[in-house]
């Protein structure tokens, strides 16, 4: 009997799966174990054995997104491949602007998000030319830069982004800022632009090429 119980528990990836719904649906604040058990119908504990604690939790939640971005070898060149291995990492997170939020300093160990992006980017930063220790600030500038881009809006709803930002610039005084409410359309419509992003990423791969002699 004990065998089926353990048999019939949810998964990692079912409990992950969970508390991505949670977070997407009702906002990273309402993520707890409980919440997640009671959409899988099994205990807290059962969920916080599995995850071992918070942490953990968020963890599986970044790693189960991981396991949906492709793996980009070293067969093309260092530029290209970094960005597509970058903008999948980005196109991923937009998705789920919550669990950025709830990183709050945690580090993302999980397998899948090292093996599709950290070790391949990192192998193939040392593979073309670079010193490991240029490798790893280069790797952490391109990863700011994607956490940054996405922390900043919900990119799920542009226009409720768009139309607080408006109303927000549209009731300041013209006289104090005068460069923002003077260019008030394209402030705005720069928030939801995902070409800032994919522009900013190209300009700092195409800075950091410098230092792969054999790229």
């Amino acid at each position: 009997m004990r065998n089926k119980d353990r048999a019939d528990q949810p998964t990692l990836e079912a409990i992950a799966e969970a508390a991505l719904t949670v977070v997407d649906d009702e906002g990273p604040e309402a993520l707890s174990f409980r919440r997640v058990a009671q959409l899988l119908g099994v205990s807290h504990a059962t969920v916080f054995r599995r995850c071992g604690d918070f942490d953990g939790l968020v963890i599986a939640c970044a790693d189960r997104l991981a396991a949906r971005m492709p793996l980009v070898g070293q067969d093309q060149d260092w530029a290209t491949a970094t960005e597509a291995r970058f903008a999948a990492f980005y196109e991923v997170l937009i998705e789920h602007p919550g669990l950025v939020a709830l990183r709050s300093g945690r580090a993302w160990w999980g397998p899948h998000l090292l093996s599709r992006l950290v070790e391949p980017q990192l192998a193939h930063s040392i593979a073309a030319g670079m010193a490991p220790e240029v490798a790893i600030r280069v790797y952490r500038r391109l990863y700011l830069l994607t956490l940054g881009a996405v922390a900043f809006v919900d990119h799920r709803d542009a226009k409720r982004v768009r139309t607080a930002a408006r109303t927000a610039l549209a009731a300041l005084d013209p006289e104090d800022f005068p460069a923002l409410t003077g260019n008030l359309n394209v402030v705005v419509d720069a928030l939801t632009d995902h070409e800032v992003y994919h522009g900013a990423l190209r300009q700092l791969i195409d800075a950091s090429a410098a230092a792969c002699p054999g790229r």
